[in-house]
């Protein structure tokens, strides 16, 4: 029984639906031939003023008139200038909030900070957690090797001076021995030791020798000196000990004793001969060799300390170079996940109604972009509009027939179907250079996107309407036209069918401007002539007589 009643819903849920389908083709029907009859009256009481019926042929009274030259497209309606939102998170991310379509962003929403979108940003959050823990210890790393450095920079000082200060007291100290003038011409090497005979010992000659060297040599000397005056009196004495002696005047053992004097003193002076001679031999040259060697070596540690510390200093510079490195690149990450977790959060920049980016694209595009909750967004990619509907347009598309002949600055007039009864104003701004391709099945269709503007500003005209715009392209001034179906075109010739009384007559013609409906004619009518409606095409018969049939079609 159950089964039955559906099988009877079904036949009657269909019969509901093939009654409905025949309604709105008998709808449609209705509709068309409506405004056939409409098209039929407005024809017929434009020839009646023009007194073109005869009731034998339907033609057409030449006038002189007014001819408006335009063109006219559908396009829709946009906003001129508009503020695009889009996602500025690296990737692909999702929506978990986004304001109402439609919603309206008053001046108090922009000052308040109004929250319109809110991408996911869990993902961002857990690699700024991270990043910041690496900040921290690039910025460690980094102060530690700007301390390194100056801690380095101060060592040297100090090693630099300390090996200064060696060279300087062992200059000192061989001036000290050698004396100044021979202590520098040493060191400049005007005094060679190694080409002459004993080499540094040499210098024990040299005239302007001083210092320490000069006052142990003058030592010595005096010391030789005083022995030999020593030895001389304590000789001069035995000599008068022996006279006396031989006379018996003194006893033996005041002989023996100044004997023993006399040898002690030569004895003496022999051995400060030959500590003259040691010091002149060895310990002279040994004691400057040594002081020369001193400073020398004083010199080449500088030398190491200065190469040592150039090397600690670039290898000190070059962490840090380093580590400023890592401590900037680290920073620069950790600035941009913080840039880009606040733009998971879009804040309404200007005033003015929120329109989905996913709202402006056609039917196929819409699907696979539909903006919502939920929905993946990638980087860059539109996600919603704030229309400036101070100022609005109308993009229209036009035929590449007409492309040349409309022009910046031209005035338009515009109807939008939501408002039929009022007419706007407007002017084209602009032409796309290159075309476009229209229609895909269609390749050879070429149109030119063109923007025409609003006059004007209107609270009720909003974005994404439907409007008609006729283009003004010319205003003819007292000229003769006909419709354009009047005339025809016959191997390179255009040709007209004017009545005569003895019937059609062919008459060649030169056209000038036309537009959709009517079509200047410059030469071969005259004002009051009538032109057949629907002149016989090339490879028809053409009309003879003045009864009302037509020749047979061929």
């Amino acid at each position: 029984m159950k089964k039955v009643n559906g099988v009877e819903k079904q036949a009657k849920k269909s019969a509901g639906k093939l009654a409905f389908a025949k309604r709105l083709r008998w709808l449609l029907i209705l509709v068309v031939v409506v405004a056939a009859a409409t098209v039929v009256v407005f024809l017929r009481a434009r020839f009646s003023t023009s007194g073109h019926s005869n009731g034998k042929v339907a033609a057409f009274t030449v006038v002189r008139d007014d001819l408006t030259i335009s063109v006219t497209q559908n396009g829709d309606i946009k906003a001129i200038n508009s503020k695009d939102i889009q996602s500025e998170v690296e990737g692909r991310t999702t929506i978990i909030s986004i304001v109402d379509e439609g919603t309206y962003i008053t001046p108090e929403d922009v000052n308040n900070g109004k929250i319109l979108v809110e991408l996911d940003s869990s993902d961002i959050k857990e690699k700024l957690t991270k990043q910041e823990i690496t900040f921290l210890n690039a910025q460690a790393g980094y102060t530690e090797a700007k301390e390194t450095l100056d801690i380095q920079k101060k060592q040297n000082d100090s090693d630099i001076r300390a090996g200064q200060m060696k060279v300087r007291f062992a200059l000192m100290d061989l001036q000290k021995y050698l004396g100044e003038g021979v202590a520098e011409k040493t060191i400049s090497g005007a005094t060679n030791p190694a080409t002459e005979r004993n080499g540094i010992a040499l210098l024990i000659d040299n005239p302007d020798l001083g210092g320490g060297a000069l006052q142990k040599l003058r030592e010595l000397q005096a010391d030789i000196d005083l022995r030999k005056q020593e030895l001389a009196q304590a000789k001069s004495t035995l000599e008068w000990t022996e006279k006396l002696y031989d006379k018996n005047y003194v006893s033996r053992s005041d002989l023996e004793a100044d004997r023993l004097r006399k040898n002690r003193y030569d004895i003496s002076l022999e051995k400060a001969g030959t500590a003259k001679d040691l010091f002149i031999k060895y310990e002279f040259p040994k004691e400057a060799e040594k002081l020369l060697s001193d400073y020398d070596e004083a010199g080449r540690e500088l030398e190491r300390i200065e190469a040592r510390a150039r090397s600690e200093l670039v290898q000190a510079q070059a962490k840090l170079e380093s580590k400023e490195a890592t401590y900037s690149l680290d920073k620069e990450r950790l600035e941009k996940l913080r840039k880009q977790l606040d733009a998971c959060v879009i804040r309404a920049p200007v005033p003015g109604e929120v329109v989905y980016s996913s709202s402006m694209l056609d039917r196929w595009a819409r699907r696979r972009r539909m903006i919502e909750i939920g929905a993946e967004i990638r980087e860059r990619q539109k996600i919603i509009s704030i229309p400036d509907t101070t100022e609005m347009k109308v993009e229209i598309k036009i035929h590449e027939t007409w492309v040349d002949k409309v022009q910046p600055g031209q005035q338009a007039k515009i109807t939008i179907s939501a408002f039929p009864d009022e007419t706007f104003t407007g002017e084209v701004l602009k032409k796309a250079p290159l075309a476009d391709q229209e229609d895909w099945f269609n390749p050879d269709l070429k149109v030119y996107a063109t923007d025409v503007s609003i006059d004007g500003t209107h609270d009720f005209i909003k974005t994404g309407m439907s409007a008609k715009v006729e283009v003004i392209i010319n205003q003819l001034r007292d000229v003769l036209s006909v419709p354009i179906q009047t005339v025809i075109t016959s191997e390179g010739t255009k040709l007209c069918y004017v009545m005569t009384n003895d019937g059609p007559q062919k008459r060649e013609v030169e056209t000038g401007a036309f537009n959709n409906d009517f079509v200047e004619i410059k030469n071969g009518l005259a004002e009051g002539e009538r032109v057949l409606l629907n002149p016989p095409r090339p490879g028809e018969v053409e009309p003879v007589g003045k009864g009302p049939e037509r020749g047979k079609r061929t």
